[in-house]
């Protein structure tokens, strides 16, 4: 079969290539694979095993690499893929498996393409390598018009200023400053105490009651959050000894607190907070009522 002239065999390609004799086709391998891509040729009349064979004897007479005969295994295997999906009757399709078997052809088909392009990709890359390998960068020296306008080079360190440069860089480097940690230990808090202050709060001056107390309020004077903390585990310790009551009109409102108890006497306060002691209201405590 005479080799079509509008054939492309790609940038780059060695002239020995692999070349195939067929009953319908004699010429080189990448011209068989482009007449196949486009449909010049028809698949299923290419005998692959004739040209597996022409294949085997042209690597063992030449003693080719292993990446040659690795790229025709791949080309032949899809080959070999693509003909027996072109083998499908071209009829109306009957059930899912045939449906299948179409869409595996087209992408044989996809991937035959796919590898062409590459292939020719490959060649223009190696045509390129090819020529700028050739490119001699020029290596000479600076012209004496160009050379004269360079400035003369002052020195102006002197022998003691290098010395006094490398004594600052040797020099040992003082150690970091240390860290206060004296801020991350707070004092404790005693419930106890925040207790009696809270009881005073709720039962008044005179012990007559001052009414409900919001939470807020009872909490207003504390200086740290310790004291916060402390204030509300007294109120629990109160309100389970039975002397307080929470009062709450709306779901997350505000926290009003009433004094239940004696308006006089002591209120023991036990829990594991503090020892258990009895608490009195201490007099003189500032506070202010919400």
């Amino acid at each position: 079969m005479a080799t079509p002239p509008d054939a492309v065999h790609g940038p780059g390609a060695p002239g020995d290539a692999f070349e195939v004799h067929l009953s319908n086709f004699t010429g080189p391998f990448d011209l068989l694979l482009s007449l196949i891509a486009k449909h010049r040729l028809d698949i299923t009349e290419i005998a692959l095993a004739q040209v597996t064979d022409e294949f085997i004897a042209y690597i063992r007479a030449a003693e080719r690499d292993l990446g040659t005969t690795s790229e025709f295994l791949l080309v032949a295997a899809t080959l070999l893929d693509l003909k027996a999906a072109r083998l499908l009757p071209a009829g109306d399709v009957e059930d899912a498996e045939d449906l299948e078997l179409l869409e595996a052809r087209d992408l044989l088909f996809a991937r035959l393409l796919q590898y062409r392009a590459y292939k020719q990709l490959a060649g223009v890359f190696a045509e390129r390598l090819d020529i700028e390998s050739r490119r001699v960068p020029r290596d000479v020296a600076l012209e004496p018009h160009l050379a004269a306008l360079l400035p003369e080079l002052e020195w102006t360190t002197s022998p003691a200023d290098l010395a006094a440069l490398a004594a600052a860089a040797l020099a040992p480097k003082p150690p970091p400053p240390g860290v206060d940690t004296t801020h991350l230990h707070a004092p404790t808090v005693s419930v106890r105490e925040q207790a009696a202050v809270v009881v005073a709060l709720l039962r008044g001056p005179s012990g007559d009651h001052v009414g409900p107390v919001s939470f807020r309020t009872i909490v207003a004077g504390a200086a740290t959050p310790g004291v916060v903390v402390a204030r509300f585990l007294a109120l629990l310790e109160l309100f389970r000894e039975g002397v307080v009551a929470f009062d709450q009109v709306t779901p997350l409102g505000e926290l009003t607190v009433r004094w239940t108890g004696a308006t006089q006497g002591e209120v023991s306060v036990q829990g594991d907070f503090d020892d258990p002691v009895a608490v009195e209201a201490v007099p003189g405590e500032a506070v202010h009522h919400g």
